[in-house]
């Protein structure tokens, strides 16, 4: 199968590339707060931008800010340090951007909020807002901060805005709907000063039409569509399509990805007992113990370990040397007092080391975080066929032979609408953990293209 070249493929995408610019009346000046590796200074100065002063305190981002946007050019911006220092500014502004600490919200965070430190940022984001009165905030956070667990919190926020002059908007849009390959939904919290003449007249941009599949941004990858076939729902999801299912996953077609799982189940999920030698009676107690490990009779956690006496039941003629055999090929565990689990327990751990492996023509690779995840893409792709010999041609084609690859920093740049030329951290998992914290540029470009009309 023919597979491009790295050089070939960086011919089809280099980056955001903006498309035009906007007619404003004049340049406008912004500060860069949490400023990070600068996602937010890109579009921004794509678009006619001047920063006149950045805010971080992580060293080893400002090493890179640095590296990118200041050393050996003819910059004169301030670098302002500590936000928790900072009030009135040397300077009066126009702009106000940043993208907020998002752990206190996040699903992988502790979800304290506000009462969490790092919540407490969004009170001198606030100060800052106040005392400098900018015409206009973007401000960025994870979609947990919109969720219903955090409305109070989130109208906390908005109250205060508003108090502080501003009419304010937001919305959470997704990378993919602004032509990324990337399944990215954040918040953007957009805030207009009252007294400007056209302050609601604000509408955050449509989605575009342009979709990019994850070959045209992974180098390396084979090019190329597929033809999806269509099945009924009754062979899919035996009639019941799970609530669980993502945008990315239609309910008439095969996933565009695998996911590494004992633990779930699905058309394009793969078991440790699909990947070593096990009789079919051997894949029934795994079976039989996925689909009753959450049942809240055996307990209250979401996946509890299962008894001899409960499998006894739900197996027919089951023998405790048969569970021997399984935690003998390292599939089950005994948990003393309580039972049998599995030893793949968690989704974000996968099996050896490989949670999700994305095929090249997917729409969209899951979220970049800043924790790192182990979600690989497929150097070949494989037709769509009926579900069990999808994942049989997987397993033969892609797994066994390795026809897959991680993502590099490089890449997490491109997913995040970086430019080739952007210089990276050093260090491979210090720039992944930047990219995972940034946000995605052209998202902002076309937010902040929506907006400069409106202030000036």
């Amino acid at each position: 199968m023919n597979v491009e070249t790295e050089s070939q493929q960086l011919e089809l995408f280099q980056g955001f590339q903006p498309k035009s610019s906007i007619s404003c009346q004049s340049k406008f000046t912004f500060v860069d707060l949490f400023a990070g590796i600068g996602g937010f200074r890109i579009p921004l100065e794509q678009l006619g931008g001047i920063c006149l002063g950045y805010s971080e305190i992580d060293k080893k981002a400002i090493a890179v800010y640095k590296k990118n946007f200041i050393q050996g050019k003819n910059h004169s911006e301030v670098e302002l340090g500590d936000i928790s220092q900072l009030d009135k500014l040397p300077f009066e502004i126009d702009v106000i951007v940043g993208g907020v600490p998002c752990q206190p919200w996040s699903i992988a965070g502790k979800l304290k909020g506000l009462d969490d430190p790092r919540g407490q940022l969004w009170l001198d984001v606030i100060r800052i807002i106040r005392s400098n009165q900018p015409k206009a905030f973007i401000l960025e956070n994870v979609k947990g901060l919109a969720e219903p667990r955090n409305r109070q919190s989130l109208n906390y926020i908005f109250g205060h805005l508003h108090e502080a002059g501003y009419v304010v908007h937001a919305r959470v849009l997704n990378s993919y709907d602004f032509g990324l390959p990337q399944d990215r939904d954040r918040i953007f919290i957009v805030g207009i000063r009252k007294d400007l003449e056209n302050s609601w007249g604000f509408a955050f941009p449509q989605p575009l039409n342009e979709k990019t599949k994850l070959y045209r941004v992974i180098p390396g990858i084979q090019a190329g569509d597929r033809v999806k076939t269509k099945f009924p729902v009754e062979i899919l999801f035996d009639g019941k399509v799970p609530a669980s299912r993502g945008r990315f996953q239609k309910i008439d077609e095969l996933n565009d990805f695998f996911l590494f799982s004992d633990i779930r189940d699905g058309h394009t999920t793969i078991h440790s007992w699909d990947l070593i030698n096990c009789s079919d009676r051997e894949r029934q107690i795994c079976q039989t113990i996925l689909k009753n490990r959450r049942k809240k009779i055996y307990g209250d956690k979401d996946g509890n370990p299962l008894s001899f006496e409960i499998l006894e039941k739900l197996i027919l003629d089951l023998k405790s040397a048969e569970l021997e055999a399984l935690v003998a090929k390292k599939i089950l565990r005994s948990i003393e007092g309580k039972g049998y689990e599995f030893v793949n327990s968690k989704i974000s751990s996968g099996i050896d080391g490989i949670s999700k492996i994305f095929l090249p023509h997917a729409d969209a690779i899951a979220t970049l975080t800043a924790t790192g995840a182990r979600d690989f893409v497929a150097t070949i792709s494989i037709p769509c066929q009926e579900p069990k010999a999808y994942k049989q041609t997987f397993i033969r084609e892609i797994y066994r032979p390795k026809n897959f690859k991680p993502l590099s920093a490089r890449d997490y740049a491109r997913l995040q609408g970086f430019p080739e030329d952007f210089q990276l951290a050093e260090n491979e998992t210090t720039a992944k953990h930047q990219f995972g914290n940034a946000v995605s540029i052209p998202v902002v470009y076309h937010l902040c293209k929506a907006l400069l009309p409106i202030i000036f």
